[in-house]
């Protein structure tokens, strides 16, 4: 009987003492059993030490780890899964609920992808569905194109199974950036990806959350702040050329170019136009109207000389 490949799941912790017990109850609820738990603790202050013990002590497949210090969010989750000895890794976040089936119907759906993803729906502090899936605000996407992900993600991490074979391409991680759009960037530069399309987690929305997909907690942006976004958005695509083969590099590396030339100028027209001509790639996630989209380049035209005036 062909044995069943291993499953490494990377769960970092940190406070986590509120929502980890229902984290932990449903990987152990998981139709498919052969799999591994890499935990990695970032210098919690609560009883989150104390649950990971508890579980360890009764489950062999637990396998703790506890920093001296406190590394941050990209870099914990960069030790948890240069830890993770499966074939295949799932990232798991410490406050959801994962469906039962949710590392069976990846496995199954990952074949020849190097990642696979999944739709999620949201659920309040206390668990309440808010009745809205990642897949509504997102279109999601199929295929080997990392443009893509230059300006949008549409994969969240804690939806990610991946083979092992792309740690090597994708660490270590950039400081700074979501590590989910750069491992759906490096997917799809060195192969293919695909998702399920049917919610297998109960993503939970709090005051906590590393990321804000609903937009709960924006606010308005000082000048500094919308400077800065530009510099770090050119530093984002000098990454992505970097990383980039083949027919995309060439793309990429304009496209950083002609970002530096917004950054110091009134409004990159040129900038724009690339963004606008290719569109239908670089903004396939954008669930809007092409007007949407329209203003949405046109927001990304204006250089540093105006955007402290916005």
């Amino acid at each position: 009987m062909e044995s069943k490949p291993l499953i490494s799941i990377a769960l970092c912790t940190y406070n986590g003492s509120d929502f980890l017990k229902q984290q932990l109850d449903s990987i152990l609820a998981q139709s498919v059993n052969n799999w591994e738990i890499v935990v990695v603790d970032d210098c919690s202050q609560d009883e989150t030490r104390d649950i990971i013990k508890a579980y360890a002590e009764c489950d062999a497949r637990f396998h703790v780890h506890y920093n001296d210090q406190n590394l941050g969010y990209n870099k914990n989750f960069e030790k948890a899964l240069k830890l993770c000895k499966g074939e295949y890794i799932a990232i798991c976040d410490q406050d959801d609920i994962w469906d039962k089936d949710k590392l069976k119907f990846q496995l199954e759906a990952i074949k020849e992808n190097l990642m696979v993803y999944h739709d999620s729906l949201f659920m309040d502090r206390t668990g309440k569905s808010m009745g809205t899936k990642i897949s509504d605000k997102f279109n999601f996407y199929r295929g080997d194109r990392p443009e893509v992900f230059l300006y949008l993600n549409c994969v969240s991490g804690h939806s990610i199974l991946m083979k092992n074979s792309v740690l090597p391409l994708a660490l270590p991680f950039p400081e700074k950036f979501h590590y989910d759009q750069w491992l759906a960037y490096i997917a799809t530069t060195h192969g293919t990806i695909d998702f399920v399309n049917q919610p297998l987690v109960q993503y939970r929305q709090h005051g906590k959350n590393n990321t804000d997909i609903l937009a709960m907690h924006s606010a308005s942006k000082s000048s500094n702040q919308k400077l800065e976004e530009l510099k770090s958005e050119s530093e984002w695509l000098q990454l992505c050329a970097e990383k980039a083969n083949g027919k995309s590099k060439s793309f990429i590396v304009k496209l950083h170019a002609l970002s530096i030339q917004r950054n110091n100028s009134i409004a990159g027209i040129s900038y724009g136009l690339a963004i606008w001509n290719h569109k239908e790639i670089l903004l396939s996630l954008l669930k809007k109207s092409n007007r949407s989209k329209f203003f949405w380049v046109l927001r990304k035209t204006w250089g540093s000389k105006i955007k402290k005036w916005l």
